[in-house]
């Protein structure tokens, strides 16, 4: 008698495998979406670092410190000629429009950059690479936008929605909003 070619042992083994990508990567970047715009979350390793050798810190040590949020709703709203609150998180909105900042550590940015950037092609009409920091990319459609920055700082990922201004609108909010994080 044969024998069906996914048995239930290789089928949950398969099911496994193609969940393991998606919960690396959240893995990574779930802490990212938990700031609440005030001190660095993570900073302990750097001044660990410092601490014990009595010198400069570790340049190492702070490729893996997450940056606080970079901007208040003030902030925000002056970028985006529009009126927003702050939602907490790094996030801000007036009920239709939302702009959030998730930022993390440079390492875990460099490490889901090429899955975010070839992902973003997928979804956006118009991605673009940026001419600043170590990577950084730009995407944008009519409703809606997204860009990832990577800099010594940390990773600054944009997300942007219902700004009203169609992918050109969407792309001038994105490149303001990326001019005013610190370099």
């Amino acid at each position: 008698m044969a024998t069906d070619a996914l048995t239930p042992a290789r089928t949950a083994r398969l099911h496994r495998a193609r969940l393991a990508l998606p919960l690396l990567l959240l893995a990574l970047l779930a802490p990212a979406g938990c700031d609440s715009g005030g001190d660095v979350l993570d900073g302990g390793a750097a001044d660990t670092v410092a601490g014990e050798d009595g010198g400069d810190t570790d340049a190492g040590a702070v490729d893996d410190v997450r940056p606080p949020c970079p901007f208040t709703a003030a902030q925000v709203s002056e970028l985006v000629d529009r009126k927003l609150r702050d939602e907490g998180n790094c996030s801000f909105g007036d009920g239709i429009a939302q702009l959030a900042v998730t930022t993390a550590s440079a390492t875990a940015g460099k490490a889901t950059y090429d899955y975010q950037h070839e992902r973003a092609g997928q979804q956006y009409e118009k991605v673009v690479d940026l001419d600043r920091g170590e990577r950084g990319y730009l995407a944008v459609k009519d409703v809606r936008g997204e860009a990832v920055l990577i800099d010594g700082k940390g990773t600054y990922t944009v997300t942007i929605s219902s700004f009203g201004g169609g992918t050109a609108g969407n792309e001038q909010i994105l490149r303001r909003t990326l001019d005013a994080i610190p370099a």
